[in-house]
């Protein structure tokens, strides 16, 4: 299969979260118009994304929701898992190592990384914060393919530049702070305020 657009990607992992609360619920089959209005999108681009990944189900019965998730999790994940390191072990870090904790079974967070000698040893969430300097050293010891930053808006490039060295594969920004990476490390930024602005926007024009 040939690599799947960014978008049609956010809402698999969407459908995903969303089908195994239907299938905690007892529900064993679902339509594109339920999976839609769940989502607030189109059946038809329901139906586009399933056919994407080679999946399509039955006009009387819909989906089979075990199966689309099984399959989903087949395109999404790598078989072995990877593992996932947090730099900036501040407010924000020690909340993502919260949130994320246990949260997907191929994807875990093994490390934090900070500056801060009074957070350097320390563990939250069962997760071991490094002294930045041993980034590279731990990303290799502990096969860390993915990084997130969480670090104040100045350091955000110097440790985007340290994550390219230690040879990370994917990066996801939270720092208010673009980065640039080459072009063989995936890189996703999110920008917290332009969301904000966003629904500001939106609720500013509802009726």
């Amino acid at each position: 299969m040939s690599t799947l657009p960014d978008k049609t990607v956010e809402r698999l992992s969407q459908y995903r979260r969303n089908l195994l609360i239907c299938d905690a619920n007892g529900k064993e089959h679902i339509f594109s118009h339920e999976i839609a209005n769940i989502h607030h999108i189109t059946p038809v681009q329901v139906r586009r994304d399933i056919m994407l990944i080679g999946y399509t189900g039955t006009l009387r019965k819909g989906y089979n929701v075990k199966e689309l998730v099984e399959l989903i999790g087949e395109i999404l994940d790598k078989p072995e898992g990877q593992n996932v390191a947090i730099v900036g072990a501040g407010n924000l870090g020690r909340a993502l190592m919260k949130y994320f904790s246990n949260r997907r079974e191929k994807l875990s967070i093994v490390a934090a990384f900070d500056v801060n000698p009074d957070k350097i040893g320390t563990t939250l969430a069962g997760i071991e914060v490094y002294p930045l300097e041993k980034l590279k050293q731990i990303v290799k010891e502990k096969n860390i393919s993915i990084a997130i930053i969480s670090v104040p808006v100045n350091e955000a490039v110097n440790v985007a530049s340290l994550l390219v060295d230690a040879k990370i594969k994917g990066i996801l920004n939270y720092s208010p702070r673009p980065v640039n990476v080459p072009e063989n490390i995936y890189l996703e930024e999110y920008d917290m305020v332009t969301s904000l602005e966003k629904v500001a926007y939106f609720a500013k024009n509802m009726k």
